[in-house]
């Protein structure tokens, strides 16, 4: 039943004011209980939703749901809560893609824990925007309290700060700005010791950021975004397990110094999104130390071994690092979006500070004010640090940890499976919870590389199209390959070996149907 509906049944001594003009639809004390039996009446459908999902995905395609979409009248709304909730049950629910489903083996996407789904609810409604104090005076404080647990994890020390972000590439941005920022002062304070003066503008073109061959591509775009173009990223090379080799690195650190060029920044990854690795962080932090450079560590996705009870060792040299990104929405089981960027030093968060005489004046930060916008390249911002929040209050971080633990021992379990099964090559044995790897064809059979290619291709795309699984795939040294990404602890190592069943049938039945044509190329051999 409608809230209008319920209302007409129900008469209450006084009328609600504004019915006609939607203030009926404003939450407030008068509109409360519309509030609850609408956020109820969401939850029971998308609790039902989910509880009958037999598959993560129903395999639709957007030709098949653009009209439906935009078939829809916005100018004729529909006034009613339960009438809205059908509709989006047709057009949005029913073909989600469902990342709690075991079967859901594609991207970073993890399943959520109920305490950040409470914390969800609560933030949205009560909607603080956590710019400034007089708009959020708890939230700002909890928030605070979550960046020091969080450095205190990493080890930064007593100085270190931070602050939440919309996620991994926001994060990695504000610390390439940061970074930027810094090496530009230090160049401007040894020529201010020399009796010279040098433009900001005559700097940036000489300023380079080292990062391997495999890093997240946001650290490009962070480049593009603060002026100083793509080609200032230089990528070094990786060894056999998809790690940075810091051979390579200190060449190309005393290479950028012989060339007069200004390393602003390297980027260690502890978590690459293609293949799950991490980099050898105590002796990459060595280098920079030496070099004099700010390292960056992107964490996003490795940031769930800060709470676990038995693989902490794997981040063994992050304390070091001058900067620190991390995604609370990946191995902390988080809804998106809830991420940060962590700082061994806060005075280097003054690098995004601008004061604003309407929001956040000087004098407030003279007067102590906790203002967040201070710190943040963002302004308006949602309460995200609840859900972490509620989820430490009511989990612990060491429930968390061992849920990564879960899936990162899954991985391994899977890897032995893929390193034993002949219809696969694995390209690398996991560091946490990611598998690439390719379908290839009996040794014995005539195979064009290209054709095995295609096939892979067809098997992840006809594996989304049945629904049954739903799997990422990435290219590796110029060839596709297939790639699992685990972070659903509810994840079998049955549900793998039942995925990689489907694929290979996808695989062999597209080389059935095209292997003639191919007999005349080169033959296929594990090597190619």
């Amino acid at each position: 039943m409608s809230f209008l509906a319920q209302t007409a049944e129900d008469p209450s001594p006084e009328p609600i004011p504004g019915a006609a003009d939607g203030r009926v639809h404003l939450f407030n004390g008068r509109t409360a209980e519309h509030y609850r039996r609408s956020v109820t009446d969401g939850v029971g459908l998308v609790a039902a939703t989910v509880a009958r999902a037999e598959r993560p995905f129903t395999g639709i395609t957007p030709a098949e749901l653009a009209p439906e979409i935009s078939g829809i009248d916005l100018e004729r709304p529909l006034g009613d809560p339960d009438a809205a909730l059908k509709e989006l049950e047709s057009v949005y629910l029913k073909d989600a893609v469902y990342f709690h489903h075991p079967r859901y083996l594609a991207h970073l996407n993890c399943p959520v824990v109920i305490p950040a789904l409470l914390g969800e609810a609560v933030l949205s409604a009560v909607n603080s925007s956590l710019d400034t104090w007089d708009q959020s005076a708890g939230g700002t404080l909890i928030e605070r309290r979550l960046i020091d647990w969080t450095a205190e994890r990493i080890g930064l020390g007593e100085a270190a700060d931070g602050i939440f972000t919309s996620g991994g590439t926001q994060s990695n941005l504000q610390a390439m700005l940061l970074a930027r920022d810094e090496a530009c002062t230090l160049v401007e304070k040894e020529a201010t010791a020399d009796g010279e003066t040098i433009a900001k503008s005559a700097i940036l073109p000489r300023l380079r950021i080292l990062t391997s061959q495999v890093s997240h591509f946001s650290i490009q775009k962070a480049a593009a975004i603060l002026g100083l173009g793509y080609e200032a990223v230089i990528p070094v090379p990786c060894d056999q397990d998809r790690r940075m080799r810091t051979v390579s690195l200190a060449h190309e650190l005393d290479r950028c110094r012989r060339e007069g060029l200004i390393v602003m920044a390297v980027v260690a990854t502890a978590g690459t999104t293609d293949f799950g690795s991490i980099d050898p962080l105590p002796e990459i932090a060595e280098l920079c130390a030496r070099h004099g450079t700010w390292l960056h560590v992107d964490a996003a996705y490795g940031c769930g071994l800060l709470a676990s009870p038995t693989r902490r060792h794997l981040l063994d040299g992050i304390e070091r690092a001058d900067s620190v990104t991390v995604d609370y929405h990946k191995s902390f089981f988080q809804p998106v979006s809830s991420s940060a960027i962590l700082v061994r030093d806060r005075a280097t968060l003054s690098h995004a500070t601008y004061h604003a005489d309407y929001l956040n004046p000087e004098r407030s930060a003279r007067n102590l004010i906790p203002n967040q916008v201070d710190k943040s390249i963002q302004t308006t911002r949602r309460f995200d640090a609840l859900k972490l929040w509620l989820t430490l209050r009511i989990m612990g971080a060491d429930a968390v940890g061992a849920l990564f633990d879960e899936v990162v021992e899954r991985a391994a379990e899977a890897w032995t499976l893929l390193d034993t099964d002949p219809r696969y090559e694995v390209v690398t044995e996991p560091q946490l919870s990611t598998l690439v790897f390719r379908y290839v064809p009996p040794s014995d059979g005539p195979c064009d590389p290209d054709l095995v290619d295609r096939a892979n291709l067809h098997a992840r795309d006809a594996l989304a199209a049945s629904g049954a699984a739903v799997v990422a795939g990435t290219v590796v040294d110029g060839r596709h390959h297939l790639k699992f990404t685990l972070l659903n602890p509810e994840t079998s190592l049955g549900d793998i070996a039942y995925v990689l069943d489907l694929l290979a049938e996808h695989a062999g039945q597209y080389l059935a149907l095209h292997i003639e044509p191919a007999l005349s190329g080169p033959r296929h051999s594990r090597a190619s």
